[in-house]
């Protein structure tokens, strides 16, 4: 199934119709069913690689001596990601998960991002009030803003700076 749905999304076709999956996959619809209740927790399954990815940089942003460029480091990575992959950003922004594995992958990048904040913090570099959860809605409302314009490279590093200048402690 998960196969299939890969060769629909390479085919550029990302609207993940369960019912098509169980068709092309050869399999009855209640299986497809059973083991995806919906199109989001599809989503989440494909994410997986996607999101251990996004954790590994973490962690590494995390053990970066300047915390700081760490973040922005990070940020970069996230937002390529999630621009790349509508699915992957639609699973990072997803306040509730359907799958346990998504749930401990999201505790593990906000953990791995909680440490990095707390290194930028005692560093004196960005603002004490922002969380892990705070720094991943902004990030999907970057991701939101490159994608209701035109997509432009230069606009998304232009709200990445804006981004991390706001997570800077006032002046």
């Amino acid at each position: 199934m998960l196969r299939v749905a890969r060769e629909q999304l390479a085919a550029g076709d990302d609207s993940l119709q369960l019912n098509a999956i169980a068709r092309l996959a050869g399999v009855g619809v209640g299986t497809v069913y059973r083991h995806f209740p919906n199109r989001h927790a599809l989503w989440e399954a494909l994410s997986t690689e996607r999101f251990q990815d996004l954790v590994d940089e973490a962690r590494a942003a995390a053990a970066d001596e300047d915390a700081l460029a760490g973040l922005h480091r990070l940020l970069r990575f996230a937002l390529l990601h999630a621009l790349s992959d509508a699915g992957f950003a639609a699973v990072l922004e997803s306040a509730s998960d359907t799958d346990a594995q998504t749930a401990a992958l999201k505790a593990e990048l906000d953990g791995a991002v909680a440490q990095l904040l707390d290194r930028a913090r005692l560093d004196g570099v960005i603002r004490r009030d922002v969380e892990a959860d705070d720094v991943r809605r902004l990030l999907c409302g970057v991701e939101h803003a490159v994608r209701s314009g035109d997509s432009d490279p230069a606009r998304a590093e232009i709200y990445l700076d804006v981004l991390l200048e706001g997570l800077r402690p006032p002046r």
